[in-house]
C-alpha cells in the first residue's frame, strides 16, 4: 500500500489519541520516505511508517533506548510504536533548531567513530541487504514503464555482484545504513543521529560513503575532508567507495518511485531527473534535497 499525505496524518492523529495525547495542531514537518510531524505543547515528533515497517520501527525503538543507556547521542523515543490500520507510529523528542544551519558534516564523522567503536548491542539486527526496499519499489510501480523498470533491475543486479566481490577493511558491526548529515539535529551545543530504521550488522565503510555521495547536493571538498578527519579513516582511495556510493544513488530513487505512484507531482519530476542522470552516466548534475 501506498501512503498518502491524508491517511499519514489520519494515523498520527489516531495513534495520538490511543497514547491519550491530543492530536490538534499536528504540524507536517517532512513527507517523504516516513510522514514526520510536530505535535506542539508535547514537544513530540511524530513519525508515520508504512506498516510493513513495523518490526523495523519496533527495532529501532529498542536500540536507541540501548544506545542513549551507552551514552552515544541519539534522539530519543517517547512511547511504543502504535500500529494503526496499514500504518505503523512512532513518538520521539523533539529538539528546537533554533532555524540553525544543518550540522556540519564532520559532526557526523565524530558520531560515526563513536557509533563503530561500540560493543555489539544486544538486539536481533538483520544483515544489510543493499537495495532491497528499491526492488520492491521497482517492481511493485505502476509509474515506471517496463524500460525504466527493466533497466534498474539490471542495474541493481550489476552493483550487487560488484558489491558481493568487495573487501571490507573496516569489518562488519552495527551500521546505522542511513547516515548523512541530513539525519543529524542540533540538541543545544550536541548534535544527535537520527532515523535509525535502517539499523542492520553490515561494513562499516556504508555509514561513510553517504556523506561521500553527498557531491550530489553540493557538498563541499573540504566538507568531505572534515568528515574523513573526524571519523578516522579516509576511504576515498578504496576500490569499494564508488559501487557504495552508486549503490547510494539507486537506493534514494525508491521513496521517489512510491510517491509518484500516487501522482505526486514533484517527486515525478525529481525522479525522471535522477532517472535521466544516472543513466547518461552523469555524476555532476545536482539534484534536489527532499
Amino acid at each position: 500500500m501506498t501512503t498518502t499525505t491524508a491517511q499519514s496524518k489520519d494515523a498520527a492523529q489516531a495513534a495520538c489519541r490511543a497514547l491519550g495525547m491530543d492530536p490538534r495542531g499536528l504540524t507536517p514537518l517532512r513527507v517523504h520516505a516516513t510522514a514526520v510531524y510536530f505535535l506542539p505543547g508535547q514537544e513530540t515528533v511524530v513519525r508515520v511508517s508504512p506498516g510493513a515497517r513495523g518490526e523495523a520501527i519496533e527495532r529501532a525503538t529498542g536500540l536507541t533506548r540501548w544506545l542513549a543507556g551507552q551514552g552515544f547521542p541519539c534522539v530519543e523515543p517517547l512511547h511504543r510504536p502504535v500500529h494503526h490500520e496499514q500504518h505503523v507510529v512512532s513518538f520521539w523528542r523533539h529538539y528546537p533548531q533554533d532555524r540553525r544551519k544543518q550540522p556540519p558534516a564532520e559532526h557526523l564523522g565524530g558520531l560515526l567513530r563513536q557509533l563503530h567503536d561500540l560493543p555489539p548491542p544486544p538486539l536481533d539486527l538483520p544483515v544489510y541487504q543493499p537495495l532491497a526496499t528499491l526492488r520492491q519499489a521497482v517492481t511493485g510501480s505502476s509509474f515506471l514503464t517496463q524500460e525504466i523498470r527493466a533497466w534498474l533491475i539490471e542495474t541493481c543486479d550489476h552493483l550487487l555482484r560488484a558489491y558481493q566481490d568487495l573487501e571490507f577493511p573496516l569489518g562488519i558491526g552495527l551500521v546505522h545504513a542511513d547516515a548523512y548529515p541530513g539525519n543529524t539535529l542540533w540538541d543545544g551545543n550536541l548534535v544527535r543521529l537520527g532515523d535509525w530504521d535502517e539499523a542492520a550488522t553490515g561494513p562499516r565503510e556504508l555509514d561513510l560513503a553517504n556523506t561521500y555521495q553527498g557531491i550530489r547536493f553540493g557538498r563541499l571538498p573540504e566538507e568531505l575532508d572534515a568528515f574523513t578527519r573526524a571519523y578516522g579513516y579516509d576511504p576515498r582511495t578504496w576500490e569499494g567507495l564508488p559501487v557504495l556510493i552508486a549503490i547510494r544513488d539507486l537506493h534514494t530513487l525508491g521513496p521517489f518511485i512510491r510517491r509518484a505512484d500516487t501522482g505526486d507531482t514533484q517527486a515525478t519530476v525529481q525522479l525522471q531527473h535522477r532517472l535521466d542522470t544516472l543513466r547518461s552516466g552523469d555524476t555532476a548534475t545536482r539534484w534536489d534535497i527532499f
